[in-house]
């Protein structure tokens, strides 16, 4: 199952999107979960109701107010263009964005599981031997959340992997430039290229099947599974 230039340049595009959009969310969502772990009440809830808001939200609602946010009319879409001189929308930029925030709770919420996990006690036992807030969290919660770590950022990455109706509604298909997997195996069905269409969903199927694999051999059944 040998794959074209197209198809190489969009499996090229998935996995450097994949990657940066993993790599923001682990930054944006440590600090998130564990502030949303230490807290209750409504503001909480209603933050925790923001993020999961991808779990039920159909993808093509998301991207197209994404869409509409990124049009070069808006503020938004304008301040981009005099930023880098390109427009947002279509672009690889915004497919990095709508990432970022489809695949928030497949971060979010293992880390925050992770972290509402570690005992208080461990915390407050650093800090009696003068360890600051982020000594306690280098020294004390990493090392207890590693495996819940790996596992957020493999559901990240493999949620990006397997994004079709946000990456469409804002990036289109544009080979070399926004056409990801999924796109590129829309369009290989649509055209009727069978065999094309047959290669990449083999390639998917298998990288679907070895990614969940590991998460399980990591976690054994963990409490980081999603909740909507």
């Amino acid at each position: 199952m040998s794959l074209n230039a197209t198809e190489l340049d969009a499996l090229r595009l998935t996995v450097s999107l994949a990657a940066m959009t993993t790599a923001i969310l682990l930054v944006l969502s440590t600090p998130l979960a564990w502030w949303l772990s230490r807290r209750q009440g409504n503001v909480t809830a209603f933050i925790e109701a923001v993020v999961a808001m991808p779990l039920i939200l159909p993808p093509t609602v998301l991207g197209f107010y994404l869409l509409l946010l990124f049009a070069p009319s808006t503020v938004v879409g304008r301040l981009w263009h005099e930023l880098t001189g390109s427009q947002l929308a279509f672009s690889f930029s915004a497919l990095v964005i709508g990432s970022v925030i489809y695949s928030l709770p497949f971060v979010v919420q293992p880390l925050q599981s992770a972290f509402a996990r570690v005992p208080n006690s461990l915390l407050q036992a650093a800090a009696t031997l003068g360890a600051t807030p982020l000594d306690q969290f280098r020294s004390v919660v990493l090392p207890l959340t590693r495996r819940s770590f790996i596992a957020a950022a493999s559901l990240g990455f493999a949620h990006t992997i397997g994004e079709f109706g946000v990456v469409l509604m804002i990036g289109g298909n544009i080979p070399g430039e926004t056409q990801v997997l999924s796109i590129a195996l829309y369009d290989s069905v649509e055209s009727l290229r069978f065999e094309e269409a047959h290669s990449l969903a083999a390639a998917l199927v298998v990288f679907a099947m070895v990614l969940l694999f590991f998460l399980y051999r990591v976690e054994k059944g963990g409490s980081w599974r999603i909740r909507a």
